[in-house]
């Protein structure tokens, strides 16, 4: 089993003395965000001829793209970019632009290779790769993870679908540091030979079915995660969901799986309420799963696939200790704001489907207002409302977005009868003020993506916490 921290020294002196694959390549990136901007800097670093292209004017972007301006790049805004497309080598997208996107099927048409910002970083990027997905708890395991390997002594880079792309973590890394990259499905889309040294599925539930269509389409999708794995590379897997444990037939990295509900052959779970780990036939008690700092069953599986991933890559289990016990979690999920008069507020803004709601509901302690609703991802918010109706410190729901009727139908039909609306998330926080008592909660997890109301989960937690915050 290989257990060290970073590649050899052979990967490293081959890669050190060989040109870049992308010098001087004409390379047209499309989609302006914060992955396409920095890939644009890493792709010109590498000698690769580079034309950005976004739908947004100039004007739209404020000081975003500045840090481009003074280099040789060619711009097209404000234009759908096929145009651009003539002589090119390459198209690569970000994540948002969809593969069916009127320019990528037109590249196609004419013979060019279509590549998105993840593939190309990780043929770029220095240092040992890590790669975490699934629909839920993806942010803070990499989070953990990244706290676990600096705690062991490494330079850890955490990015990828976390606000700090790949591209930026190449750009600085090293070869003796750890890359630990969020990967979402849109990510994975595009990829190719994207291959980490440790990939994990946490889990897979119903989402982004606007984008994927079918479940079944979504779930190949994560499990692609491991197509580029070699026998030398782990597979770390979730063998309490059916799907992520039925990914482990065929993979040719080695399987660890991870359980809070059972013993596992090879990997991490617990008995007798301490988090274990089983590698090789050697077991290690890493702590009580009461010492874990963030709260929640969910945060114990988050837990136990971090120790997994950490333990495949060697790293001791005093250090996993110490990180479960220390790291405080991230921000936007679950994320105490404030107390006042009596009641918590939290922000949950990163709950955008039903799964990670549910998560947020069943680690509710007291009696809660909930703020639902947002942007429609075409997914059924059935098994919300059942949980919600079975859980009877959820005692209010205040609905907003575009999705407040389809959650009042679901939420009638499972015989939930205490719902409100709200025409903006301030009124929603007044009305579950007015609806709470001293030691109750008002809980922000939507269940839904923002894009109806907020640029992103993001901005709608911060602005959350501005409202709480200036209540009087």
């Amino acid at each position: 089993m290989r257990t060290d921290l970073y590649y050899g020294p052979a990967r490293r002196r081959a890669a050190e003395r060989a040109e870049s694959p992308f010098a001087g390549k004409k390379l047209l990136i499309v989609g302006m965000a914060r992955s396409g901007v920095a890939l644009a800097k890493l792709l010109y670093r590498e000698g690769a001829q580079v034309t950005v292209n976004d739908m947004k004017p100039w004007e739209a972007f404020g000081d975003k793209l500045e840090e481009l301006r003074e280099l040789p790049i060619r711009f097209r805004l404000g234009e759908d970019g096929i145009d651009a497309l003539t002589g090119q080598d390459m198209l690569i997208i970000s994540p948002g632009v969809p593969i069916d996107a009127e320019i990528v099927n037109k590249a196609r048409e004419m013979g060019i290779p279509v590549s998105g910002e993840l593939e190309i970083a990780s043929r770029i990027a220095r240092g040992s790769l890590i790669a975490v997905t699934g629909t839920n708890g993806k942010t803070t395991t990499v989070s953990l993870l990244g706290a676990i390997f600096t705690a062991a002594g490494k330079i850890a880079h955490v990015c990828g679908n976390i606000g700090y792309p790949l591209s930026a973590a190449a750009l600085d890394s090293r070869w003796d540091d750890v890359i630990v990259a969020e990967v979402s499905s849109f990510q994975l889309e595009t990829t190719d030979t994207f291959h980490p040294l440790t990939a994990a599925v946490l889990n897979v539930t119903e989402d982004h079915l606007n984008r994927h269509g079918t479940m079944e389409v979504y779930t190949g999708l994560k499990r692609h995660i491991f197509d580029a794995q070699t026998e030398r590379d782990f597979a770390v897997l979730n063998y309490d969901d059916p799907a992520c444990r039925a990914m482990a037939e065929g993979l040719r990295g080695q399987v660890l799986f991870f359980s809070r509900l059972q013993e596992v052959a090879q990997g991490a779970f617990v008995r007798d309420g301490q988090v274990t780990l089983r590698l090789n036939g050697e077991e290690k008690t890493v702590c009580g799963a009461e010492e874990i700092r963030i709260p929640g069953p969910h945060n114990l599986e988050n837990a136990l696939a971090a120790a997994a991933v950490a333990a495949s890559r060697g790293v001791p289990a005093p250090v996993i200790r110490h990180a479960l016990r220390t790291f405080p979690g991230v921000e936007h999920r679950i994320e105490f704001v404030r107390e006042l008069d009596g009641v918590r507020y939290i922000n949950d803004s990163k709950g955008t489907n039903v799964d990670s709601t549910i998560k947020a509901v069943q680690s509710m302690k007291a009696p809660t207002a909930l703020i639902l609703g947002g942007y429609d991802k075409h997914v059924s918010f059935a098994p919300l409302a059942e949980e919600i109706k079975k859980t009877p410190l959820i005692q209010n729901c205040v609905l907003i977005g575009n999705t407040a009727e389809q959650i009042e139908k679901a939420l009638a039909e499972a015989g939930y009868p205490f719902v409100h609306h709200a025409a903006t998330l301030q009124e929603a926080v007044e009305k579950c003020r007015a609806l709470s008592a001293p030691g109750g909660n008002v809980l922000l997890s939507p269940a839904c993506a923002s894009f109806d109301m907020f640029s992103d989960y993001e901005q709608r937690g911060r602005i959350f916490k501005d409202i709480v915050n200036n209540l009087k």
